[in-house]
């Protein structure tokens, strides 16, 4: 099914996933116009669009998604709404009020807007964090959208993305103003991977701080399923064309979908030893201290940040959900997507891993000179 034609707005369009998805909606689709949502969309990224935007219209829409009014304004006219931003926070260091404002009552708003403006199809990015791990680090190893498992969310980030996942499905079968319905579904990616990823960076700026080593924070039996950007993009483009097919839309209207890809399961730490081995970056062989340990130091620096909390805000580097998240075998499977929405792995692993490198060696230079500023 075919989105020509249509008016879509991008949602955090001009983040990590936001930009692939555009791009990408720019060269499969001839839709009649794109809209822009974020808080600023420089200049510079409507320009790198200009190779493949054809005749179709870019609008840019900055503002605040807990703005209803622009929200409606955003929304008005248009038929899908691909609503991908949120706050990512995976250590607690963004007050409960800014996340919980921006990932559910941003999301609820964007939910009213479509209703009002009679926008017929929203996909909403959601996490594969709302599933767990939870505390106890039970494992998931290739489970779907049936495995059962028992998990007490304790990231605010997680609780956040579980609440607005759950409005997001809920909306499914709301009358629109016109009478219409509108049809929901959503998208539970892994860790998404890929050219842009700022954690990537991160690790990278770590491991030159460490003479070239890259830290170990998971044990490698703790398998983990990364998914490539421009393969989470993909799933988005086939889960609007399956919302628009009217014998499909009942069948994913009100459900989630894992996505993943054919990237190896291994461990957080390994692959971005794998990603960045052929840089010159080596890995240390042993978690920094024995995991039991690690528990301990967490939770020592969790209550010194409580006492503290009345006087000063101190966000520790690593706390015990963290520390949980990376050390706990979490890997889903994409066939359910594969079956209803069409989905397939556009990126095979090999091609994923080689544009990933080559952009990290592209920034590794900016990256160095950067830490040597500093010093």
């Amino acid at each position: 099914m075919s989105l020509r034609g249509d008016v879509c707005v991008v949602t955090g369009a001009c983040g990590f996933l936001g930009k692939r998805l555009v791009r990408l909606l720019l060269e499969e689709e001839k839709m009649a116009e794109i809209r822009l949502l974020d808080k600023v969309v420089e200049l510079h990224i409507l320009q790198s669009l200009e190779d493949c935007r054809g005749d179709t219209k870019l609008s840019v829409f900055e503002g605040d998604i807990r703005d209803g009014d622009f929200l409606r304004k955003a929304c008005r006219g248009a038929s899908i709404v691909f609503h991908i931003a949120s706050i990512i926070d995976v250590n607690e260091s963004v007050e409960f009020n800014e996340i919980h404002g921006v990932n559910v009552k941003g999301t609820q708003l964007l939910l009213e807007a479509c209703i009002q403006e009679n926008v017929v199809s929203l996909i909403y990015t959601s996490t594969i964090e709302v599933m767990g791990p939870n505390p106890r680090g039970e494992p998931i190893i290739n489970g779907n959208e049936d495995t059962v498992y028992e998990s007490a969310l304790k990231f605010t980030y997680s609780k956040t993305k579980k609440e607005a996942e759950e409005r997001a499905l809920q909306a499914h079968g709301e009358v629109l103003q016109n009478g219409g319905r509108l049809a929901t579904c959503a998208l539970r990616p892994m860790y998404i991977y890929g050219e842009g990823c700022r954690f990537l960076l991160g690790h990278m700026g770590d491991g030159i701080r460490n003479r070239n080593v890259l830290f170990r924070m998971s044990a490698a039996e703790a398998h983990v399923n990364p998914v490539y950007v421009g393969n989470v993009a993909f799933a988005h483009l086939q889960a609007a064309r399956s919302l628009k097919d009217p014998q499909k839309r009942n069948t994913i209207g009100g459900k989630f979908y894992f996505i993943s890809d054919d990237t190896p399961p291994v461990s957080y730490s390994d692959f971005n030893h794998i990603m960045m081995s052929p840089l010159g970056f080596s890995i240390q062989e042993k978690l920094l201290l024995p995991l039991s340990l690690l528990y301990i130091v967490c939770f020592c620096l969790e209550t010194l940040c409580t006492l503290l909390q009345p006087l000063v805000r101190f966000v520790p580097p690593l706390n015990r959900q963290l520390l949980t998240m990376l050390n706990t075998p979490f890997s889903f499977s994409y066939q359910k997507a594969k079956r209803d929405l069409g989905y397939v792995p556009r990126y095979s692993w090999e091609e994923a891993r080689k544009n990933t490198t080559e952009w990290l060696a592209s920034q590794l230079p900016v990256e160095r000179e950067k830490i040597m500023m500093y010093k």
